[in-house]
């Protein structure tokens, strides 16, 4: 697996119109960053609209936080755990994002548990490791199929 350092991208902090495009970040958490067989799904309760689908752990980027900064905060958050962050997945978009709803784009990195055992305490109610070929045995929400499906094609070449 490529494990250079994160995107200067990464290290910037959000100072945006409110018009602007928000930034959402996602962990792909697989059980080994150097030989990666599972990854980590998070079934959401929140809000109702998505309720029952499952994504990536993550969420938006605050006002003056950087994307990687926003990333170790919401996994704390939602799974109570730390993460070490490996290689970026980079997306369609400009800047590497992944298109979401409405103005919204989510950058995601593959990451892995450091500290912690995972646990749905924030906004999840499951989750599950799901082995590489099982990836899409979950009803995934429409934004992260995409991503679920790049990552398949990576960490299947990086495992």
């Amino acid at each position: 697996m490529n494990h250079s350092a994160p995107e200067p991208l990464a290290e910037q902090p959000t100072d945006q119109p409110a018009d602007a495009v928000r930034l959402v970040v996602g962990a792909a958490i697989v059980d080994d960053l150097a030989h990666p067989t599972r990854l980590l799904a998070a079934r959401r309760t929140e809000p109702p609209a998505l309720a029952g689908g499952w994504e990536l752990p993550g969420g938006k980027v605050d006002p003056g936080e950087s994307p990687l900064s926003a990333l170790h905060r919401e996994v704390a958050e939602e799974l109570g755990v730390s993460i070490g962050v490996g290689a970026l997945l980079p997306g369609p978009l400009p800047g590497a994002t992944w298109p979401l709803t409405g103005r919204f784009e989510m950058i995601v990195w593959i990451a892995e548990v450091t500290a912690g055992n995972p646990a749905p305490i924030e906004d999840h109610d499951e989750l599950r490791w799901l082995p590489l070929d099982e990836l899409e045995t979950v009803g995934w929400l429409g934004a992260d199929l995409p991503i679920v499906r790049a990552l398949s094609v990576r960490l299947r070449a990086d495992g």
